[in-house]
C-alpha cells in the first residue's frame, strides 16, 4: 500500500469516528446521571483531541518532501 493510500484510508476512518462521536454527544443528557454524563463528555473530549492529533500528523506527513527517501 502506498503512503497516499494509507493516509487516505486513515483520514476516512477518522472522519467516520468523528461522525459517530457527534451521534453520542447529544444523547449523553438522556442518561439522567450527572456523574456518568460528566465522565462521558470528558472521555468524548479526550478521544476527539487524540483523533485531532492523528489528523494533524497525517497533514504534516502529506506535506513532507519525500525526495530524501530516494
Amino acid at each position: 500500500m502506498e503512503r497516499a493510500e494509507a493516509i487516505s484510508k486513515i483520514q476516512e476512518a477518522c472522519k467516520q469516528i468523528a461522525l459517530q462521536f457527534m451521534k453520542i454527544h447529544p444523547n449523553v443528557s438522556g442518561l439522567n446521571d450527572e456523574e456518568t454524563q460528566g465522565d462521558c463528555l470528558k472521555s468524548l473530549h479526550a478521544m476527539t483531541t487524540e483523533l485531532e492529533v492523528i489528523k494533524k500528523k497525517l497533514i504534516r506527513l502529506q506535506g513532507r518532501d519525500d525526495s530524501g527517501e530516494l
